[in-house]
């Protein structure tokens, strides 16, 4: 299941229900992305500027299909029973979740790599664009080159 959306989730409740859709499952893994107080644009925590909001944009139709395709790749690799992916849009702030990727499957392995591989394509394919806003400064986040470097190792996986 896929949600674009700007309300917040419940780790618990999405949680309960991959694991009520996954069945049998030996694994579940879950990821939750949190918007940062200290960024830099290269993913480096003890970066100097400060983010007062993260505003999120997308393409409604356009964005739900191409994390609708990610999905469908990693279910193509991995033994997958069941996978949940949420990402929040509009104006978060420090501290709030922005994105929930979670895999399940009979085996670990597969569950931990399909909710990386996830998580490495909607980083870098998935139509998201993201200004943060500082004080009275607000500029477009670039492509991190980190990214992009992550998406390399699956190519030939």
């Amino acid at each position: 299941m896929i949600s674009v959306q700007s309300e917040d989730f419940s780790l618990e409740q999405e949680y309960q229900k991959l694991r009520t859709e996954a069945g049998d499952a030996g694994a579940i893994v879950t990821f939750t992305g949190i918007v940062r107080k200290l960024y830099d644009g290269s993913g480096d925590t003890s970066g100097t500027a400060e983010t007062d909001t993260l505003y999120l944009e997308h393409y409604p139709g356009m964005t739900e299909t191409s994390l609708a395709n990610i999905v469908s790749a990693a279910e193509k690799k991995w033994a997958l029973l069941a996978v949940r992916v949420i990402h929040r849009v509009g104006e978060l702030k420090p501290k709030e979740q922005i994105v929930f990727v979670g895999t399940a499957s009979g085996h670990r392995q597969d569950a931990f790599d399909a909710a990386q591989f996830i998580m490495d394509f909607l980083k870098s394919r998935a139509p998201f664009w993201k200004k943060q806003s500082a004080g009275k400064d607000s500029h477009w986040v670039d492509a991190r080159v980190s990214d992009a470097e992550a998406l390399a190792r699956w190519q030939d996986s």
